[in-house]
């Protein structure tokens, strides 16, 4: 059988480039499909690590027996976690007296998800904010671990005498009820800055996208290494970059709110209290604040002799300062001795009637608050070096710094320079 075939014609020169061009790939004049993005589940992984630290059942169980508020976050299994990678026996308790009565029910969980603690020992020493971590304690008490409640990490990890792990404990409450209540209270376009305690620093987050989108631009601002929108009764955030905003506050009391007002003496200022959920206006005189405490500077220029008070609840004073403040003190001719503290009051330190003036590193707002019911004048570390002229009193704004735990602290902060090391240094 044959198979016929059939040949095509020569072609031209220009016919052949035509069926070039025919053969070359076009290009697509429309868009790429868009770009597939598969992300990781984490929530599974994050279910199997929590499962591997305790059994869920077994987990559930304790909680539902224990009672402890569902909107309190007590952080259990991320506190089971460290007590099984330490391998302790024994743990200590640490937390602010508005938590006090959840520490015997947390020990009895602790217990209950690990079988090998034997001791829970619960301090109850006053404890005023995160300062007064009270590591040393713990160690004397042998435990291997201290979990501190309430407050964040201010004292660095790796100067503690004992492993300690910060719990926040963060609060849930209704965010819309907050937004809701500012709303009916500022008219649109208003600016806000969302602040409060660490407790609630999870709500501003949730807030501050509502408010955007209810025509109040808001924004969260930080004091580092303080987490955003986070206080301290003595570490607050300047605001000068938003001169026109109103600053609402979630907190349940004014002294974490008083740094703000001080800090910031020419802005408004609203409270939402997320327990009564109510909405207040609050005012904080600074102007008087200010005379008083620089009527106590100016008396306290005259003095010869300064006692120096180096707080000790917890790790209120920083030895790096300390050691400052008395090198301040003799550049300046000054006699100074050393005194150490628990608690500064009226009572202990005017049966001691040879210094001329004190100055105390313990807590700023000591000096602020208190500072006008001794009978001469008590100046905090700030206020010493405006006594001794190392720094200008703030005549622009009537603010007074509020920057006892910021980076951008001045030298009398224990985040500046070489204060941060909590040493003293070796002087050739």
């Amino acid at each position: 059988m044959s198979e016929a075939i059939e040949t095509a014609p020569p072609q031209s020169d220009e016919a052949t480039k035509n069926l070039a061009k025919e053969d070359q790939p076009t290009r697509s004049t429309t868009a790429p499909a868009p770009r597939r993005i598969i992300r990781r589940r984490r929530r599974a992984k994050k279910q199997q690590d929590e499962e591997d630290v305790v059994d869920p059942i077994l987990l559930q169980k304790v909680i539902q027996e224990s009672a402890l508020p569902k909107d309190y976050n007590f952080e259990i299994i991320k506190s089971v976690r460290r007590i099984k990678q330490l391998n302790a026996t024994h743990v200590a308790l640490q937390m602010p007296e508005g938590l006090l009565l959840y520490a015997t029910v947390l020990a009895d969980v602790f217990q209950r998800l690990v079988p090998t603690l034997q001791h829970v020992s619960v301090l109850g020493d006053v404890t005023y904010g995160a300062c007064c971590v009270d590591d040393l304690g713990a160690k004397a008490l042998g435990a291997q671990l201290l979990l501190h409640y309430g407050h964040s990490c201010l004292v660095p990890l790796q100067h503690t005498a004992v492993p300690c792990l910060y719990v926040f404990v963060e609060i849930r409450i209704d965010v819309q009820h907050l937004v809701d209540c500012v709303c009916e209270t500022i008219p649109e376009s208003t600016p806000v800055c969302l602040l409060g305690t660490v407790q609630f620093r999870n709500a501003l987050v949730e807030a501050a996208p509502i408010f955007n989108e209810r025509n109040r631009p808001s924004v969260i601002p930080q004091a580092k290494p303080l987490s955003p929108g986070e206080v301290l009764g003595c570490t607050s955030p300047k605001l000068d970059a938003y001169p026109n905003s109103v600053v609402v506050f979630c907190a349940d009391g004014r002294f974490h709110l008083e740094s703000t007002m001080i800090s910031n003496p020419n802005h408004k200022f609203l409270r939402y209290d997320p327990y009564s959920k109510l909405l207040t206006v609050e005012k904080y005189d600074t102007i008087k604040m200010k005379s008083i405490r620089h009527d106590a500077i100016q008396k306290a220029r005259n003095a010869k002799i300064f006692g120096v008070v180096l707080g000790t609840l917890g790790r209120q004073g920083n030895p790096a300062i300390l050691q400052n403040i008395r090198s301040l003190l003799t550049k300046h001719n000054k006699r100074s001795f050393i005194m150490l503290l628990s608690e500064v009051t009226p009572a202990k330190l005017s049966s001691i009637p040879k210094p001329d003036a004190w100055v105390q590193i313990a807590c700023p707002r000591l000096s602020v608050d208190w500072g006008h019911f001794f009978n001469v004048p008590v100046l905090s570390s700030y206020e010493l070096h405006v006594c001794l002229e190392e720094t200008e009193w703030n005549t622009k704004d009537n603010s007074y710094p509020m920057d006892f735990y910021s980076q951008a602290g001045g030298p009398w902060s224990n985040y500046h320079g070489t204060n941060k090391d909590r040493q003293c240094q070796v002087v050739p």
